[in-house]
């Protein structure tokens, strides 16, 4: 990991801009973390239009996680931002958008090809970025995820025995394949649901919750579309992490 830039912000949070290899991140810490007193860390998922265009979003994330004590990290998506074009990519983002303009249902082909293999890029990516972020003095476990392609969030909560606990939008479309995933995923869930969401199927959206293997998990509804997510309902999430991860 290779540090590019660092700041504070008005409140006293360190914010570092990353590098991990070609892959872009961002860090954000309260100041009362140190080597002695390590902060716990949340891994903050967002959707893949880009970190410069969700900035505004992820630091008031980053800003609530860190009111809490919590130190948050963000990485940049395969294909997304400033990383190289990914042709596969752009082709099935362009699928999903015909098939959305033509009315109907979005088939199952189109799904795979646009979340199978970001899933299987971005998780590791995660995962090596989580590597990183734990050997820096001042971080430290337990570790949480928030938010994000619910997909993503997914395979790293099965391939990751480090999250402890996760927040999950239930947002995007997924994959067939992620609901066996699902049953797969032991930790705690907090799952938030737009009732009247455009861009996902709500059944499915109750589907998938069904099928969190999870011992400990709550779905939160509420009315509106995709982006209309009430500010309560960002606090609950924020509580649900600070109790699950101070507790782990």
């Amino acid at each position: 990991m290779r540090v590019i830039s660092e700041k504070h912000l008005d409140d006293g949070l360190l914010e570092r801009e990353f590098t991990l290899g070609e892959i872009p991140g961002l860090l954000w810490t309260p100041p009362a973390a140190s080597a002695a007193a390590p902060a716990p860390l949340i891994l903050l998922g967002h959707p893949p239009l880009g970190l410069r265009a969700m900035y505004p979003r992820l630091v008031t994330r980053a800003r609530r996680a860190a009111a809490d004590g919590f130190a948050t990290a963000t990485v940049e998506l395969p294909g997304s931002g400033d990383r190289p074009a990914w042709p596969a990519l752009d082709e099935a983002r362009a699928g999903l958008r015909r098939a959305m303009r033509a009315g109907g249902p979005v088939g199952d082909e189109t799904v795979d090809a646009l979340v199978l293999p970001l899933v299987e890029r971005a998780v590791p990516e995660w995962r090596s970025a989580l590597d990183a972020l734990l050997a820096l003095p001042g971080i430290g476990g337990p570790v949480g995820y928030s938010g994000g392609l619910i997909s993503v969030g997914i395979g790293l909560a099965v391939a990751d025995p480090r999250i402890e606990a996760a927040v999950l939008f239930a947002g995007s479309l997924v994959p067939r394949v992620m609901f066996e995933e699902a049953r797969r995923v032991t930790v705690p869930l907090h799952v938030l649901l737009q009732w009247d969401d455009e861009g996902n199927e709500r059944q499915a959206a109750l589907d998938l919750f069904d099928a969190f293997g999870s011992g400990e998990k709550s779905l939160h509804a509420h009315l509106g579309g995709h982006t209309g997510v009430p500010e309560h309902a960002g606090d609950a999430a924020a509580r649900f992490l600070a109790r699950h991860l101070k507790a782990a």
